[in-house]
């Protein structure tokens, strides 16, 4: 048992622990979520979340050292992201076409999204900079961090409001939609990219490739939108 004990701490404190442990949770809840036809319950990454922190809780290892390892997967967001941009080149024609209208509906989603969040905030007396924190709460994490800095915001709040948020979206759309009557895979996909950024994005891509195609654009134009007119706003009104 001793021999365990010593084993285990070794292998938790070395870079490989977080890599190792990150793809086998990962695959283990893909299988479940397979093998579950793809219920929005049991979203794969809602799940790794959930065990990820219950192992590193279990097992009293600290995020530095979790992540030490794990860095090597959070180095291929950016490239996951960009890989996004297949679906929309397939149909570039479409989205010239409609350029205008989707540019619109994001920027009425964003202000939405921005809007409600602050507004709830403040309505509930939270402190100013988990409000300043929450503004970019439908803008995909990295980027999230960025604005909260810029605007006076906890970058590490941010990032854990985009990320909850993306998962809420991921989990609730499909009834939402459902109980919306709305059945148009493009409304669909960029209604969920606009509020649910890359999470989102990545469900929808499982569900269909039009959804999938709508959430990419509807991320790349809140990542955009964000970007430019939170900070202006919180400079003219902050």
């Amino acid at each position: 048992m001793t021999d365990f004990v010593q084993l285990w701490v070794y292998l938790a404190s070395t870079p490989l622990f977080g890599l190792t442990a990150t793809l086998v949770v990962y695959v283990v809840a893909s299988a479940v979520y397979e093998r579950l036809e793809r219920a929005p319950w049991a979203n794969p990454v809602l799940w790794s979340v959930v065990a990820l922190g219950g192992l590193l809780l279990v097992t009293g290892t600290s995020y530095p050292t979790y992540f030490a390892g794990a860095q090597f997967i959070h180095v291929l967001l950016g490239p996951a992201v960009v890989a996004l941009a297949w679906p929309l080149w397939e149909r570039r024609r479409e989205m010239r076409r409609r350029g205008v209208m989707l540019t619109a509906a994001a920027f009425a989603g964003g202000i939405a999204a921005a809007g409600s969040a602050v507004a709830l905030a403040w309505a509930f007396g939270l402190p100013d900079e988990v409000v300043r924190s929450l503004a970019a709460k439908s803008v995909t994490a990295p980027v999230a961090m960025g604005i909260a800095e810029r605007v006076g915001g906890v970058p590490a709040l941010a990032a854990v409001f985009a990320v909850v948020t993306g998962l809420v979206g991921a989990l609730s759309a499909k009834y939402v939609f459902d109980g919306l009557g709305i059945s148009s895979w493009a409304v669909r996909g960029f209604a969920i990219g606009t509020a649910s950024h890359g999470i989102g994005a990545a469900r929808a891509l499982q569900v269909h490739p039009d959804a999938g195609a709508y959430a990419g654009i509807a991320l790349g134009l809140q990542v955009l939108l964000a970007s430019l007119l939170i900070p202006l706003a919180y400079h003219w009104w902050g």
